[in-house]
Protein backbone atom coordinates (compact mmCIF):
# COMPACT_ATOMS: atom_id res chain seq x y z
CA UNK A 1 0.00 0.00 0.00
CA UNK A 2 1.31 3.43 -0.92
CA UNK A 3 2.29 5.79 1.82
CA UNK A 4 -0.35 8.51 2.21
CA UNK A 5 2.29 11.19 2.73
CA UNK A 6 4.06 10.18 -0.50
CA UNK A 7 0.77 10.13 -2.38
CA UNK A 8 -0.22 13.54 -1.04
CA UNK A 9 3.20 14.94 -1.95
CA UNK A 10 2.88 13.55 -5.48
CA UNK A 11 -0.60 15.05 -5.84
CA UNK A 12 0.66 18.43 -4.60
CA UNK A 13 3.56 18.26 -7.07
CA UNK A 14 1.21 17.42 -9.94
CA UNK A 15 -1.10 20.31 -8.98
CA UNK A 16 1.89 22.67 -8.96
CA UNK A 17 2.94 21.41 -12.40
CA UNK A 18 -0.57 21.91 -13.77
CA UNK A 19 -0.61 25.47 -12.43
CA UNK A 20 2.79 26.19 -13.99
CA UNK A 21 1.75 24.71 -17.33
CA UNK A 22 -1.52 26.64 -17.24
CA UNK A 23 0.37 29.88 -16.70
CA UNK A 24 2.76 29.05 -19.50
CA UNK A 25 -0.15 28.16 -21.77
CA UNK A 26 -1.93 31.42 -20.97
CA UNK A 27 1.15 33.54 -21.68
CA UNK A 28 1.85 31.64 -24.88
CA UNK A 29 -1.74 32.06 -26.03
CA UNK A 30 -1.75 35.79 -25.35
CA UNK A 31 1.53 36.36 -27.17
CA UNK A 32 0.52 34.14 -30.08
CA UNK A 33 -2.81 35.93 -30.44
CA UNK A 34 -1.14 39.34 -30.43
CA UNK A 35 1.42 38.22 -33.01
CA UNK A 36 -1.25 36.75 -35.27
CA UNK A 37 -3.40 39.87 -34.94
CA UNK A 38 -0.43 42.01 -35.97
CA UNK A 39 0.47 39.75 -38.90
CA UNK A 40 -3.00 39.47 -40.37
CA UNK A 41 -3.75 43.17 -39.89
CA UNK A 42 -0.92 43.92 -42.35
CA UNK A 43 -2.37 41.68 -45.04
CA UNK A 44 -4.33 43.04 -47.99
CA UNK A 45 -7.19 40.78 -46.95
CA UNK A 46 -6.90 40.20 -43.19
CA UNK A 47 -10.09 38.12 -43.00
CA UNK A 48 -8.81 35.76 -45.71
CA UNK A 49 -5.39 35.55 -44.07
CA UNK A 50 -7.07 34.58 -40.80
CA UNK A 51 -9.13 31.92 -42.55
CA UNK A 52 -6.02 30.47 -44.14
CA UNK A 53 -4.12 30.38 -40.83
CA UNK A 54 -6.89 28.66 -38.89
CA UNK A 55 -7.67 26.21 -41.69
CA UNK A 56 -3.99 25.26 -41.88
CA UNK A 57 -3.93 24.83 -38.10
CA UNK A 58 -6.99 22.57 -38.16
CA UNK A 59 -5.50 20.49 -40.98
CA UNK A 60 -2.21 20.17 -39.08
CA UNK A 61 -4.03 18.98 -35.95
CA UNK A 62 -6.02 16.44 -37.97
CA UNK A 63 -2.85 15.18 -39.68
CA UNK A 64 -0.95 14.94 -36.40
CA UNK A 65 -3.82 13.11 -34.73
CA UNK A 66 -4.07 10.69 -37.65
CA UNK A 67 -0.34 9.89 -37.68
CA UNK A 68 0.00 9.58 -33.90
CA UNK A 69 -2.01 8.01 -31.15
CA UNK A 70 -3.65 11.14 -29.82
CA UNK A 71 -6.16 11.18 -26.99
CA UNK A 72 -9.50 12.33 -28.45
CA UNK A 73 -9.87 14.89 -25.65
CA UNK A 74 -6.50 16.41 -26.59
CA UNK A 75 -7.49 16.66 -30.24
CA UNK A 76 -10.85 18.15 -29.34
CA UNK A 77 -9.22 20.74 -27.07
CA UNK A 78 -6.70 21.64 -29.77
CA UNK A 79 -9.49 22.22 -32.30
CA UNK A 80 -11.38 24.30 -29.74
CA UNK A 81 -8.23 26.35 -29.07
CA UNK A 82 -7.92 27.10 -32.79
CA UNK A 83 -11.51 28.35 -32.75
CA UNK A 84 -10.73 30.53 -29.73
CA UNK A 85 -7.67 32.00 -31.46
CA UNK A 86 -9.74 32.63 -34.58
CA UNK A 87 -12.36 34.50 -32.55
CA UNK A 88 -9.69 36.56 -30.78
CA UNK A 89 -7.89 37.40 -34.02
CA UNK A 90 -11.06 38.36 -35.86
CA UNK A 91 -12.24 40.50 -32.95
CA UNK A 92 -9.72 43.22 -33.86
CA UNK A 93 -9.96 43.03 -37.66
CA UNK A 94 -12.03 45.35 -39.81
CA UNK A 95 -15.11 43.72 -41.26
Amino acid sequence: MADTADTNAEIADLKRQVIELSGLSLATGVILTQLLQKIVSREMSPQNATTQIVNNAREAIEAFATENEVDPAMKSRAIEAVRQYEDQIRSVLPI
